[in-house]
């Protein structure tokens, strides 16, 4: 049978802990340093924190230190890999190389995840990475589930992680160096400053204007939330929601919807899929991701190329769509829908110059709506966005789920004293015995079931019908104690370590800087694997002409001149450039044997 993971992301403990709460089976979290998200650390205090409170559940908890390092920061790695494991990491997501090593070099190492920062697109790299050690790979977004079941059916050993909700990056991870180039912030060591997210003007190669000022390379938001059967029948076990620096309210809310999701498909074929932890959430709301964050959705590349993945006109939230202006008067206007409002809502809609206004609600009256500044543009007819629902964050700040895990108790007496059977695990109390003057049954079994304020609640007291014997009350409160504490201890055995594996090839980049070494260890161990010439990551030294995005997100088809896919033949003559604000160009070139678009920094 087949475990499948909701894994969820934690920008801190608290985030962690309402992710496991509302339904996660995982989390992922960023230690102190090291994280590709660097704005999202945690102490190795919290993060052992926030392993005994997912183990309670048999949650996992997997951090990240999955940024290339340099040579000075090896030995502050190899200490913090080591306390991260000793609290209880359960696996660790890498990009480094060297890092890895260091890793397995620990006496008790956790699981090795390959982050997909390692770029993992392809059965070949996925089989290397296997014979590497690495026990689960983190799949590129850009795969189709086509592709990921050829994945899976190449290399059935490993355990395919998936991201399924949340921003989308427009260049295969691990190979976008545009940040580092342009603002010296590496997306490789945490500091990624949003070039994607920026608007852009694009030119042809005779210096003709095609498009002035659009968010080119914005992508909208991934939502799989309707497709995870798809998934995990091509062999996905992990269904990975994106994350680490929103906050709690958008976990809350993205981790109930899904895992209610995958509740259902677990009702549908039981004898096929179980969750990979335990306990029953109940949610005191309804979870709708379209009410948190959110750029507007696209299932990106699930079933092969689409159009509008992208959102040219604005990066910011959209969120959901709440009707159509009805009526506009001096101050106010109405909305044609059933959608309620309420003050201090943040509304939104796309002007006739296709750019994202936004405003607050000041108040509602009826149905009639006074915003805080009324917008010039808008217009009746126009389509209206509500990206800040103030009723529901508000529901959100409060108590919105808790999670418990059923347990059936027995007790039944022993020669030297009593045995308790605790969600089936045994504790044994040596005591003597004492008769019952009265009938004792009904004062057990409330004493042993009294649960309140852990992780558990009481389905059933068993107890023998012959069960003659008095036991105070205070001694039944220490049995359930001890007898819990037993149970808990025991629920969380570790993973299994990975089964040796034939050697694999290395996968071959075009240029050996692709490989982003950062230090003496990571060079060793390529080298060893057989790549010559191995170039420091660009980090280090930029290359003279610098690739700085492979993307399949391709604006020839974008904007429907792709002739591959039926698009028209194009007027204009190539290459194109992208260019941004303070002129700075980017050559773009359509790779079509590879159905991807690779941007280029152009010489200074």
């Amino acid at each position: 049978m087949q475990k499948l993971e909701l894994l969820a992301p934690a920008r801190d403990l608290a985030c962690g802990m309402a992710a496991i709460d509302h339904g996660a089976d995982a989390v992922y979290i960023g230690a102190s340093r090291f994280g590709a998200r660097a704005a999202a650390g945690n102490s190795v205090d919290d993060i052992r924190s926030l392993c005994r409170y997912a183990h309670q559940f048999g949650a996992r908890v997997y951090v990240t230190v999955n940024t290339i390092v340099y040579d000075h920061e090896l030995q502050d790695t190899s200490r913090l890999v080591a306390q991260l494991a000793d609290a209880g990491a359960d696996a660790l997501l890498v990009q480094d190389m060297g890092v890895a090593q260091l890793c397995q070099q620990l006496p008790a190492p956790p699981a090795l995840h390959a982050s997909t920062q390692t770029d993992n697109r392809t059965a070949d790299k996925v089989r290397w990475l296997l014979s590497q050690g690495f026990s689960r790979a983190v799949l590129a977004r850009e795969l189709s589930v086509d592709e990921i079941a050829h994945i899976h059916e190449q290399v059935p050993q490993m355990e395919l992680e998936v991201f399924v909700h949340g921003a989308l990056c427009v260049s295969y991870s691990g190979l976008c160096y545009a940040s580092q180039h342009c603002f010296g912030r590496s997306a490789n060591r945490g500091e990624c400053a949003q070039f994607c997210r920026m608007k852009f003007s694009l030119f042809d190669a005779d210096d003709h204007l095609i498009e002035r000022d659009r968010y080119l390379l914005s992508l909208k938001d991934l939502c799989l939330i309707d497709h995870l059967e798809e998934l995990a029948a091509a062999g996905a076990m992990s269904f990975k929601i994106e994350g680490r620096l929103k906050d709690i309210g958008y976990v809350k809310n993205v981790v109930a919807a899904y895992s209610q999701r995958l509740d259902q498909l677990v009702e549908r074929h039981p004898s096929l899929y179980c969750r990979a932890s335990q306990g029953s959430v109940r949610l005191t709301f309804q979870p709708d991701p379209n009410k948190t964050f959110n750029r507007g959705y696209t299932t990106y590349f699930l079933h092969g190329r689409q159009p509008h993945i992208a959102s040219f006109s604005t990066p910011k939230a959209i969120g959901e769509y709440v009707g159509c202006v009805k009526e506009v008067r001096a101050g106010s206007f109405t909305v044609a829908g059933t959608s309620r409002f309420a003050n201090g809502d943040g509304l939104c809609f796309m002007n006739r110059n296709q750019q994202l206004e936004g405003f607050r609600v000041n108040r509602v009256e009826n149905n009639r709506i006074f915003p805080h500044r009324m917008p010039s543009s808008l217009r009746a007819g126009m389509r209206l966005y509500r990206n800040n629902d103030q009723q529901f964050e508000r529901l959100l700040s409060k108590p919105t789920a808790t999670r418990k895990l059923p347990v059936a108790i027995s007790i039944c007496a022993e020669a030297d004293g009593y045995s308790i059977v605790f969600n089936g695990v045994e504790s044994h109390f040596a005591c003597q015995h004492q008769l019952a003057q009265t009938p004792q049954h009904d004062n057990i079994r409330r004493q042993l079931s009294k649960l309140g304020g852990t992780p558990f609640e009481c389905t059933e007291v068993s107890i023998p019908s012959d069960f003659p014997f008095f036991i105070p009350s205070s001694e039944l409160a220490q049995m359930r104690r001890v007898a819990m504490a037993n149970a808990t201890s025991s629920r969380l055995s570790p993973q299994s370590p990975v089964a040796p594996q034939p050697p694999a090839p290395l996968p071959r980049y075009r240029e050996p800087y692709l490989y982003n070494i950062a230090n003496a260890q990571a060079r060793t161990f390529y080298e060893q694997q057989g790549l010559q010439h191995a170039a420091p990551a660009p980090e280090l030294q930029e290359p003279r002409r610098a690739l700085l995005m492979q993307c399949r997100h391709c604006l020839r088809f974008a904007l429907g001149h792709c002739v591959k896919h039926g698009g028209q033949q194009p007027q204009w003559r190539e290459p194109l450039r992208l260019q941004l604000g303070d002129g700075r160009c980017f050559t773009l070139e359509f790779d079509c044997c590879h159905c991807q678009m690779n941007v280029y920094a152009d010489p200074s």
